[in-house]
Order: structure tokens, then C-alpha cells, then sequence
């Protein structure tokens, strides 16, 4: 058989069975890598990948999908995975950080929720729609901003937040499902198991199933929030707190967690609408992701904030809500309601708990497409194989956590906060600045392709001074920046690296990238 038509052959592969695009260069999954995938040391698992292809499990990769095979009609659907991921447990922790950790009045809270929401979800949905142009998933497409070498941070940087979150999300899970019973009689560490199982099944299947699951799975997480705020309103109150620096510090840190939850989709955007048809209006995609992502972030965060004010009058519910040492129980405030309406509010109570499935599996399924990012010799791995390393690598973390949650989950998001932000900002300076808001202007068929990508100097300089930026003005229990401490007490500081990370970076990419163009062509 000649190179040629073997060539052709690898093209015309299907690509849903783990094929790519004709070869460009080293990087790319190429015939080689075939050969290599049957006689190499992972033979037994291509092997078992095409056995499960057979029962629907996806085997592609993080490989482009081409114009032709986009057939996704639904515009809709970006928008109901996006709601049925954040309609759960772990968006409602969120809210009640705003007074357990800065004692926020819930007024106050919930305005802070509002506006870090609909600012910073407008990346998210913007990004969305580049999935859909391009055929790439996210990181793929951050190739074109940060070149070949230096987005292998951001990669990461990534594959650590999806298994961050996955295990912070178990953790608030299995609380509330040991909450379920009086005697507690399922252990935590159990019902981390059982989460883990089931949102692997799901995240294995693939991008197909990931978007069925997701369509409706929000549907009755929504009513059951729906009967708790009818069972807890008239214990809610409002309020707004003090004003001057104390407030305002407190507000700003409070909504560097809001923006690190909300900005923690852009990493992940692309990869869910890469089948949606290329002739989809973008705003469609635009409106669809931006309102299924902010119709549960605001209501269920807003309603986080304001079971916490119910502790203050309900003596009862307090007992089962706070810790011996102060802090908030999960589990027993979204029982407290739940569980005074019998068995019936059990079952609630359950559901509720299981909803954590539909926020980890965007996480564990994109985790494969992340890590196969680094290169040739990450894609050689089956995407199932990448999932099922990941399920194994948070159920330990969380078996091993579970009794820190509310610190951990406050530190890991707002320092995902810190990244995402420099990334949000180098891959939208790029695409308006250098490219003129146009793909035509990008060379997708050569995406693996090194001599078609930056070189990565201007975005790794960008970064470093995107991390001073974070530095400089961070506020944790164990750092408080220069700049973040000058706001509200010295001691505590307001947290503004969320902020000054995409200044710094905003003020240093333009410049750094018109130099590297210049000199390097490219």
C-alpha cells in the first residue's frame, strides 16, 4: 500500500471511534500513532475501548471536529447542560459563604451574587460560541493564544481544577446525604463513593450522553429549591450591612469566590458545543449558555445566602446547621427545612444530594479532553482510561478532606479566580486585538501544528505579570497581598487578585504580542 493512499485512509477514519484529521505534524494522532495504539503498551486498552464503543461509549478524543460532522440542531442544549450543572448543592454552599466566612447581611450577599454573575459569565458564553466555530475544544483553541508550550501551564492548571472541584463537590454531596437520616447511618466517606460511581457511568459515555443527562436533570433539583424556599421564607430576612472599607473589603473578596466559580466553566466552555451546527447563529449560543448558566447561579447562590439568615430565628435548624467549632454544616441546613417534612423531605433531601452528579460531570469528562491536550503521547490514551483516573483521584482526595470543606472550597476558588482571569484575558485580547474577531483569521486544520501557532513568549510573559497581579493583591488566611490589605482592617485585607490579575495581564499582553509578532512572524 502506498504512503498516499494511506494517507487517505487515516483521513476518511470515523472519527467517533478515536480517529483525527489528516497528520500536520508531530503533534497530531497520526497513522503512526495508530500502529502505536495496537502494538504499543496501552494495546489492552484500545482494545477494551473498542469493545465499549459498541455500547455507546465515546472513544474519540480532544481531536477537531470537522464542519460536516456538526449536527447538533438544538441550539438550547448549551444552555441546559449549563443549568442542570449549576442547579445543585455545591451553587448553594457557595451563597452561605458570603456570611459564614465575611458576615455578610444577606441583602448584601445576594446583590454581591448578582452582579459578579452577570459579569462573569459573559467569558463563559462568549467561549461557548468559539466551540462551535471551531470544532476545538477549550484548550485546544488556547493553543492559538499561548502557543504549544506555554498553554501546558494553563493544561495544568485545568486538570487540577476539574479534579479540584470534582472532589469539593463530592464533599458537599456526601454531607448532605448523611444528613439524610437522624441516626446518620450512611458515613460520608460512603456516599462519596456512590457519587463518584455515578457520575463516572455518565462522563464515560461521553459528549451524547453528558447532553441527555443534562437536559432535564435540573428540572427537579429546581422544584425541590422551590419547596425549601417555601418551607424556610418567612425565617429569611434581609438586611443590609455597615458601609465603608470593612463592607467593602468584605464584598470584594466575597466576589472574587462568585467569579471563581462562575469563570471556572471558560476552561470548559468549547467542549460542549464542538457538534452544534457551524451555520448556528452565535448569538443563539451566546444567549443560551449566558442564560442557563445565570438562572441558577443567582437564584440558587441567592438562596444559599438567605437560608443562612434563617439560624438567626430558628433556634432548632441552627443546632443541626453549625459545627462545634462555629462553621456551617452543609448538610444540616439544607436538611433542616427538608427533613421537618418527614420521609417525604428525605427523599428531597436525596435527590438534592445526587444533584452534585450533573456539576462533576462537566469536570470529569472534560478533565480526559484536558489532559490529552498536552500532546501526542496524551491523546495515545483513551479518553475512558483518562476518566476513570480521574474518579480515582478525587475519591481519595475526598475521603482524606471531608472534614475541611469550607476552607478548602473557599481557598480553591478563589485562586482558580486568580488564573482564569489571565486566561480569560489573553485568549480575548488575542482573538479582537491580533486576529480582528474573526476564525477566519486562525488556520484550524494546522491547530497542532507548531509553525502555525505563536510561539507562547508574550503570553508566558503576560501570565508571570498576571500572577503578580494575583500576589499583590490576594487576601487568604495564610497571605494578604500589599495592595488587597489596603482596603478594610490591615489584618484581613479585601481580595483583589481576581481584579488586578486581568489588569496586569490586560496592560501586558497587547504590548508583548505586537513584539512577538514583529520579531518571530508569528
Amino acid at each position: 500500500m502506498s504512503t498516499s493512499s494511506h494517507s487517505d485512509q487515516v483521513k476518511d477514519l470515523d472519527l467517533e471511534k478515536g480517529s483525527t484529521q489528516a497528520p500536520q505534524d508531530g503533534d497530531v494522532v497520526s497513522a503512526d500513532d495508530g500502529v502505536k495504539r495496537k502494538n504499543g503498551a496501552l494495546a489492552p486498552l484500545w482494545k477494551l475501548a473498542e469493545k465499549l464503543d459498541s455500547y455507546g461509549v465515546e472513544v474519540r478524543g480532544v481531536e477537531r471536529v470537522e464542519e460536516h460532522e456538526r449536527a447538533e440542531n438544538t441550539w438550547l442544549e448549551p444552555g441546559f447542560l449549563w443549568m442542570s450543572a449549576n442547579m445543585t448543592i455545591s451553587t448553594f454552599s457557595l451563597g452561605t459563604l458570603g456570611n459564614s466566612i465575611w458576615f455578610l447581611q444577606p441583602a448584601d450577599a445576594c446583590l454581591t451574587i448578582l452582579f459578579f454573575n452577570l459579569f462573569t459569565t459573559l467569558p463563559v458564553a462568549l467561549f461557548s460560541t468559539w466551540g462551535k466555530q471551531t470544532g476545538l475544544r477549550q484548550m485546544m483553541i488556547g493553543r492559538f493564544s499561548f502557543g504549544p508550550w506555554t498553554i501546558l501551564f494553563p493544561i495544568l492548571l485545568n486538570c487540577l481544577a476539574c479534579i479540584g472541584w470534582s472532589t469539593i463537590n463530592t464533599i458537599v454531596g456526601a454531607s448532605a446525604l448523611h444528613a439524610v437520616t437522624d441516626t446518620h447511618q450512611l458515613p460520608e466517606p460512603a456516599g462519596i463513593v456512590i457519587i463518584a460511581l455515578i457520575t463516572l457511568f455518565v462522563a464515560l459515555f461521553g459528549y451524547k450522553y453528558v447532553h441527555a443527562i443534562e437536559r432535564y436533570s435540573s428540572i427537579p433539583v429546581f422544584v425541590i429549591f422551590l419547596i425549601m424556599l417555601g418551607q424556610a421564607g418567612r425565617f429569611m430576612h434581609g438586611g443590609y450591612g455597615g458601609v465603608g472599607e470593612a463592607e467593602a473589603a468584605s464584598v470584594l473578596s466575597f466576589g472574587g469566590t462568585i467569579a471563581g466559580f462562575s469563570l471556572g466553566w471558560t476552561s470548559l466552555a468549547a467542549d460542549y458545543t464542538v457538534y452544534q451546527r457551524a451555520n448556528t447563529a452565535n448569538w443563539k449560543i451566546f444567549l443560551s449558555t449566558y442564560v442557563g448558566l445565570n438562572v441558577p447561579l443567582v437564584f440558587v447562590e441567592s438562596l444559599g445566602a438567605l437560608m443562612m439568615s434563617t439560624l438567626d430565628v430558628k433556634e432548632t435548624w441552627a443546632a443541626v446547621a453549625k459545627n462545634a467549632d462555629g462553621s456551617t454544616n452543609l448538610g444540616g441546613l439544607l436538611g433542616a427545612p427538608l427533613i421537618a417534612m418527614g420521609g417525604f423531605g428525605r427523599f428531597l433531601l436525596v435527590i438534592l444530594a445526587l444533584s452534585i452528579v450533573a456539576n462533576n460531570i462537566p469536570n470529569v469528562y472534560s478533565f480526559a479532553l484536558t489532559f490529552q491536550a498536552f500532546g501526542k503521547y496524551a491523546q495515545r490514551i483513551p479518553r475512558f482510561f483518562l476518566c476513570i483516573v480521574c474518579t480515582i483521584i478525587y475519591i481519595v482526595l475526598a475521603e482524606a478532606g471531608y472534614t475541611s470543606f469550607e476552607s478548602a472550597f473557599d481557598t480553591l476558588l478563589v485562586l482558580l479566580s486568580y488564573w482564569l482571569a489571565i486566561y480569560t484575558c489573553i485568549l480575548l485580547e488575542e482573538h479582537f486585538i491580533f486576529r480582528g474577531g474573526k476564525f477566519a483569521n486562525y488556520n484550524l486544520h494546522r491547530y497542532n501544528d507548531r509553525a502555525n501557532l505563536p510561539v507562547g513568549l508574550a503570553a508566558a510573559f503576560s501570565l508571570c505579570c498576571g500572577i503578580a497581579g494575583a500576589v499583590v493583591g490576594m487576601s487568604q488566611t495564610w497571605y494578604v497581598g500589599p495592595i488587597g490589605r489596603m482596603i478594610g482592617d490591615p489584618k484581613y485585607g479585601a481580595d483583589l487578585g481576581f481584579e488586578l490579575a486581568f489588569g496586569f495581564t490586560a496592560v501586558t499582553y497587547p504590548v508583548c504580542r505586537y513584539l512577538e509578532r514583529k520579531y518571530t512572524g508569528r
